[in-house]
């Protein structure tokens, strides 16, 4: 399926609406990757192939979007998005964690593993 672009109107849809509720309430029926990024971020260019390969390797397991944040003010001010890219891990249960910076192919599949419990 590859990766999708995020907008906030969809977010409030597919992942969360903060506006009905503060509480974290996931919408989604299995986990979700969020890459906050930039088109200008050196760094953020380096990790979209690798999050390409894995969505189609973990496409009936986990969903894997992808926010610009020079477009979703609102969305990136709510994440608190100080540095990109941030990577957000939201698993079915409990509250989603944020991890800033980029991470290796390797890394990305032991935090599936560790967060989601995923292989």
């Amino acid at each position: 399926m590859g990766v999708k672009n995020l907008t906030l109107e969809q977010f409030k849809a597919q992942i969360f609406d903060y506006t009905e509720s503060q509480d974290w309430k996931y919408k989604g029926d299995k986990p979700a990757l969020i890459d906050f990024y930039a088109d200008w971020c050196g760094p953020c260019k380096m990790v979209a192939p690798i999050l390409e390969e894995l969505s189609e390797e973990y496409d009936d397991k986990i969903d894997i979007y992808k926010v610009d944040t020079e477009a979703e003010h609102e969305l990136s001010a709510m994440f608190s998005i100080r540095s990109i890219p941030s990577l957000l891990f939201i698993p079915m249960e409990g509250i989603p964690k944020m991890q800033a910076g980029a991470l290796q192919k390797m890394d990305l599949k032991r935090a599936f593993e560790a967060e989601f419990g995923v292989q």
